[in-house]
């Protein structure tokens, strides 16, 4: 017996729209587990829209990630900055160019290496991280009030757990590639 597994899509104007995705036969593990962070993903989408039309700071997602990364971690070089956040560094720049332009980060002489440029939030740019922490932390105190601290407490290892094997796997530096030539016989040089 298939069951059907259906997309739901809440328009801007109010409007829901159900597509059936594909049948599926009997789930696996794997299968409701995909389903679950594929909805997270959709509503973590759907909230930041939500909450970015009412932001009037200008930062992009991607270059508040950026931003917090300064903050939490001190200043950095561009390179190094878009190594932490799985970036390139093109994309990088852009996106700490328009923190600049907000005066959200700056950049300051390396003291090692005097060509060589540091990226620092500024002390607008560690308030506007500082009020958003604050008000997310919040957010989350509300939605999951009625879990246990010991329930937080391990969502939090296990989400951290996923998160650090997820890295493992999917991000870290592809092996170096081997020859697929077989091995020279002995006394053959080639």
């Amino acid at each position: 017996m298939y069951k059907r597994l259906y997309a739901t899509t809440r328009h801007m104007d109010g409007r829901i729209q159900e597509a059936a995705v594909m049948p599926i036969g009997e789930q696996t593990e794997y299968d409701l587990l995909s389903g679950e962070l594929l909805r997270l993903n959709r509503m973590s989408e759907r909230v930041h829209a939500r909450y970015t039309a009412t932001q009037a700071d200008g930062v992009e997602r991607a270059a508040y990630l950026l931003l917090a990364t300064l903050v939490t971690q001190g200043p950095r070089r561009l390179s190094v900055l878009a190594e932490d956040v799985h970036s390139d560094a093109s994309t990088v720049s852009r996106q700490v160019a328009q923190l600049v332009g907000l005066g959200l980060v700056e950049r300051r002489p390396d003291a090692r290496d005097g060509r060589a440029s540091l990226l620092a939030a500024t002390d607008a740019g560690r308030h506007n991280f500082e009020c958003k922490r604050q008000g997310r932390n919040e957010k989350y105190a509300a939605l999951l009030a009625s879990w246990s601290a010991e329930d937080r407490r391990q969502f939090r290892e296990l989400l951290a757990r996923f998160n650090d094997d997820y890295e493992d796997y999917f991000l870290a530096p592809a092996p170096e590639r081997t020859s697929h030539r077989p091995p020279a016989a002995e006394g053959i040089v080639r």
